[in-house]
């Protein structure tokens, strides 16, 4: 396919609308698309774009939603309960698959389903936001460094605030343990139970284990076999996680789990302008081999929801114009480590290690 038709889904959510924004900032016009057709008319008329409405839960509606469409970037999560959806009609209809989602058990699924999508033409490539481009070209380059490299780690310190979407699926999350990959195999950890100090670049920062997609997507972009990812916190945070971890099954009781949902829902949709403006992020990674050598490196870019919006649409546009290779794919696999370099303010150094 070439020069095909981009569809955003879930374009009423706060990453949906900053897609939508900046497709119309660049020039080109996606169709937007969504359950709620008041909500997604708004947003089309704001910005001069088609529509279409529809559910995922109508198979008929699903797949006269895609005629004509050969791409469709997936921003409506937790992406737990709508991928698969969304994978199917695309699988039937040839459109290739894009999605924003950071969510370990998503990224399994669909690399479990690579052949499928390989025979039914299309691409299927989760992550391709905050979660996880940068952290996944980040390994990859790291495992150029050192390409005999057996363990990886990489850290993540995040600027700015968090969307109802990404906060519904922490909530959906709180009652489960972290996760790391051992020998190839994802394995659970209790929270807070593994940690660090990380350079992110201005001094040591303490940082946590947290189960981020890289435990997965980094294991098929680069086939290193041990990988843990933490995220810089606060030192109290690290020892609040310790302590909660053995209530932690409360938080996925119906009854807190909806006092929390009413929580998130009374809070803003996501970052300012402003403070996205404002925001930067800082990564970090090392590799290291069996003989103890190891490759070390950072990079920095803007805002988590900016970069998201950022390389979704560039990964959407590409995508369009027929650079899709079929399959299950990752954003390092699929166009390299360089990738996230093609983007405004996105810097990457190699750091020296220490002795």
């Amino acid at each position: 396919m070439t020069d095909s038709t981009i569809l955003i889904y879930g374009a009423y959510g706060y990453t949906g609308e900053l897609c939508a924004r900046f497709a119309r900032d660049q020039g080109f016009e996606p169709v937007l698309a969504g359950r709620n057709r008041a909500k997604v008319e708004a947003v089309a008329t704001r910005y001069g774009l088609p529509s279409r409405t529809f559910g995922l839960d109508d198979k008929r509606a699903l797949d006269a939603g895609l005629d004509g469409v050969g791409v469709v970037l997936h921003c409506a999560g937790p992406f737990s309960r709508t991928a698969g959806p969304m994978l199917d009609a695309c699988v039937r209809s040839g459109a290739h698959y894009l999605d924003i989602t950071g969510e370990m058990e998503v990224f399994e699924t669909v690399a479990a389903g690579s052949a499928r999508f390989a025979a039914a033409g299309i691409m299927a490539m989760p992550g391709v936001g905050f979660d996880v481009v940068p952290s996944d070209c980040l390994a990859a380059h790291l495992k150029e460094a050192l390409p005999d490299a057996s363990e990886l780690e990489l850290g993540i310190h995040f600027g700015g605030g968090m969307s109802h979407g990404t906060a519904t699926t922490v909530v959906e999350n709180l009652h489960r343990d972290s996760a790391v990959r051992r020998g190839g195999t994802i394995r659970s950890i209790k929270a807070g139970s593994l940690s660090r100090t990380i350079d992110f670049g201005s001094g040591p920062r303490a940082a946590m284990a947290i189960p981020w997609g890289d435990v997965s997507t980094a294991y098929h972009s680069t086939g290193i076999p041990n990988i843990t990812v933490y995220a810089a916190v606060p030192a109290g945070a690290i020892l609040g996680s310790r302590l909660t971890s053995p209530v932690k099954s409360v938080f996925g009781l119906g009854p807190v789990r909806r006092l929390l949902q009413r929580w998130v829902d009374s809070q803003p949709a996501g970052p300012t302008d402003a403070k996205r403006k404002r925001g930067r992020t800082r990564l970090w990674g090392e590799v290291r081999n069996a003989a103890g050598d190891r490759r070390q490196a950072r990079l920095e870019g803007p805002e988590g929801y900016t970069l998201t919006a950022l390389t979704a649409l560039a990964a959407s546009r590409r995508a369009a114009s027929g650079d899709a290779p079929v399959g299950f794919q990752t954003p390092s696999k699929a166009y390299g480590a360089d990738f996230v370099l093609e983007f405004e303010g996105v810097v990457r150094e190699d750091a020296h290690v220490p002795f």
